[in-house]
């Protein structure tokens, strides 16, 4: 059962991601990231990593979407009017290097893949001889919270200003201006 709940999250965020970049219509594609960006959220949590879910769905979804969503509404519609092809076709590929560009990923993506399955890492290897292997029901985010307020503090803080930035930018940028 794990397994097909598994595999129904991971096409349901590959399909979402893929509508998402082939869509020329921009409210559509941020509805979609929305489900994206849960799919992802859904991955995390199979993967162990629920505080990287948690803060998936925190930062990204109540932050950085409600932001774009912002942006998008805020925006002259002419301008959007001008830029979105009312094409119905499912992909468009408006350059050839963009092809070589995914075949180029493919590749390295598939190189990798290989490189992993064909020698298991040192690291891998270590904690299996040391029985250190994650298990469902560890508490990592007490760990994770212990690590971000003493020796990645730094780090942290620096980040949430970059974000701070980030976020007054996008409040400039969408503004309209004000003529005399």
């Amino acid at each position: 059962m794990i397994d097909i709940v598994f595999y129904v999250f991971a096409i349901f965020t590959i399909g979402s991601a893929l509508a998402v970049v082939s869509l020329r219509n921009t409210a559509k594609a941020l509805f979609l990231f929305f489900f994206v960006l849960f799919g992802m959220a859904g991955l995390f949590i199979f993967a162990l990593a629920d505080f990287v879910a948690i803060t998936q769905i925190m930062v990204y979804v109540g932050g950085v979407l409600i932001l774009m969503i912002f942006a998008f509404m805020l925006s002259i519609k002419e301008l959007l009017a001008s830029i979105q092809d009312n094409s119905s076709r499912l992909f468009t590929l408006p350059n050839w290097q963009s092809l070589i560009v995914v075949l180029g990923f493919f590749l390295l993506l598939s190189f990798a893949i290989t490189d992993w399955l064909a020698t298991t890492p040192n690291w891998i290897s270590a904690n299996q001889k040391t029985q250190a292997i994650l298990q469902p029901t560890d508490n990592n985010i007490e760990q994770l919270g212990f690590r971000f307020m003493t020796k990645y503090l730094l780090p942290f803080e620096v980040i949430s200003i970059f974000l701070l930035a980030a976020l007054i930018g996008a409040a400039h940028l969408s503004r309209k201006e004000v003529e005399d």
